[in-house]
């Protein structure tokens, strides 16, 4: 038993990276998964239940909740790990304002979206499993990066007032708060700072390794495997809660 049989979950940012991990994990472990991405020759590569949806927008997260109800059923799981990165910010006051707004659109408004819509359903229904993928910038700044960090520390908050306002119906909402992992997203930010800083991909990768204590960063599965426990029964006594997992470092 895993916990999350037969469960119908919908995965965001289920393309690449640690949404691809996850929703191959839950789906080993007999959950129901929708993936959702932009990218549908990546979603079509899983094998598995997708739809191609723009979640910077409020129609393409009423599509993806749509879609998964109609092909699978109320859904049970919800794991909001789409998003985009930091690669492209300056310091605050040179930061661009389009720059701010597709940020929170993407990092903080879809979320608030996707649960705003999938929550009456297991209210009415009386159980339900949020995970939100933060990140460690949730709770210690970034240096030019005032946009990706400020959506991530509001998404703990908007996971706490979750738990606040859903528990009480058996459902929890828990946030993931990966340090560096070797994503497509994490690459374009490390080819960012290299360019900058005259050094190749690959140093600016051991310079980040070498934040931790194992000298190495997480990799998706790692990640994958903790939000699993939190969308599964096994972990219904843990709620609002922020679980960093980057190997022992800060950041």
């Amino acid at each position: 038993m895993t916990g999350v049989e037969d469960k119908t979950a919908l995965v965001t940012g289920a393309g690449r990276g640690i949404g691809r991990a996850t929703a191959e994990l839950l789906a080993a472990r007999g959950a129901n998964v929708l993936a959702v991405s932009r990218s549908e020759k990546e979603l079509a590569s899983l094998g598995m239940d997708f739809v191609v949806a723009d979640l910077a927008t409020l129609d393409g997260n009423a599509l993806a909740v749509e879609q998964t109800v109609e092909r699978l059923g109320p859904i049970d799981i919800l794991v909001c790990n789409h998003g985009i990165g930091s690669a492209h910010e300056r310091v605050v006051w040179e930061q661009d304002p389009a720059l701010w707004a597709e940020t929170m659109r993407i990092n903080l408004d879809a979320p608030f979206h996707l649960a705003r819509l999938v929550l009456p359903s297991m209210v009415e229904r009386g159980a339900g499993r949020l995970v939100f993928t933060s990140s460690t910038a949730g709770q210690i700044a970034e240096a030019a990066g005032s946009a990706y960090t400020s959506s991530k520390h509001g998404l703990l908050g908007l996971m706490r007032s979750v738990a606040r306002d859903a528990g009480a119906h058996n459902i929890t909402s828990n946030a993931v708060l990966p340090g560096w992992v070797r994503t497509a997203m994490a690459d374009r930010s490390a080819q960012a700072e290299a360019s900058d800083r005259g050094l190749s991909v690959d140093e600016i990768w051991q310079e980040r390794a070498a934040l931790y204590p194992p000298g190495r960063v997480a990799t998706p599965e790692e990640v994958a495997h903790v939000i699993a426990f939190l969308a599964s029964d096994e972990a219904s006594g843990v709620s609002g809660q922020a679980i960093t997992v980057a190997l022992g470092g800060l950041t």
